[in-house]
């Protein structure tokens, strides 16, 4: 296993997290990289999800530490997180239909200023927080749907979405959980050259995906993970290609180009 190293932002140190009698990551060491982007994948029930929710402060681990910048977090409230430039996209995209697309954004860049939503929603109107959500809606490629209301937009739209309201809060680590889920071919392609452009602009990446087509042609290493526990990480191709990692991952009968197109949440 890799050791810490010191261009490493965040540092997952044998962290367990159980839930009864049930260990849903048991003992994961790894650490993510000052701008790389990073796959952490692995079989449904691998306990990827619940691996970053450790790390956002969704749940709290059991046994281990985390540490961003070289700070343990592994106590902190999720709000302290944020504040230390991590942010999260989540798979189940939920704007708030009611306001447009570009308010969607200023409402999370204007959370930046103050804890309160309502606030936040007060300030909409500032010239400045707007400006902001124009530019990364362009980020993101869906700036020509500003002004609309999610409730009419198509999924890829508001995948993209949801990526520019993480990024409104200026990450310096941005979580994605499946961003590609649920996406035809032509459209997670797309994402991804989005989310690897994103990382190219210097934002550190840590990527759960089950498209594993676009996951090895856009990560630059993989933590792969098995009924909660490591079993792999490193180079793309070196990773796949262990057998306890292909066996574990496609499932033996299960052909890799099946596995690159399941979207189901771990």
């Amino acid at each position: 296993m890799n050791t810490t190293s010191h261009d490493s932002l965040l540092r997952v140190d044998n962290v367990t997290v159980q839930f009864g009698g049930l260990k849903a990551v048991s003992g994961v060491t790894f650490d993510v990289r000052k701008g790389e982007l990073l796959g952490l994948i692995g079989p449904n029930g691998a306990g990827k999800t619940t691996m970053m929710r450790a790390i956002t402060g969704v749940v709290r681990a059991t046994e281990g530490r985390i540490y961003l910048h070289g700070e343990d977090i592994t106590k902190q409230p999720i709000h302290k997180r944020i504040r230390k430039h991590m942010a999260l996209s989540q798979q189940l995209v939920r704007p708030l239909r009611q306001i447009t697309v570009a308010e969607n954004v200023a409402l999370a860049a204007g959370s930046q200023l103050t804890r309160s939503p309502l606030r936040a929603l007060m300030h909409l109107s500032q010239k400045e927080q707007l400006e902001i959500a124009l530019q990364l809606l362009d980020r993101v490629g869906i700036r020509d749907y500003a002004d609309q209301l999610p409730g009419t937009l198509p999924l890829g739209v508001l995948k993209r979405l949801e990526v520019a309201r993480a990024l409104a809060t200026s990450p310096e680590l941005l979580l994605l959980d499946e961003p590609l889920a649920g996406l035809n071919s032509k459209e997670a392609k797309a994402l991804a050259d989005t989310i690897q452009h994103i990382n190219q602009q210097g934002v550190t990446i840590i990527l759960i995906e089950h498209n594993l087509g676009e996951v090895m042609r856009i990560c630059q290493r993989l933590v792969v993970l098995d009924n909660g526990r490591l079993i792999g990480q490193g180079e793309p191709h070196a990773v796949m290609a262990d057998p306890q990692v292909r066996s574990a991952y496609l499932g033996g009968a299960q052909d890799e180009t099946a596995a690159s197109t399941e979207t189901s949440h771990a």
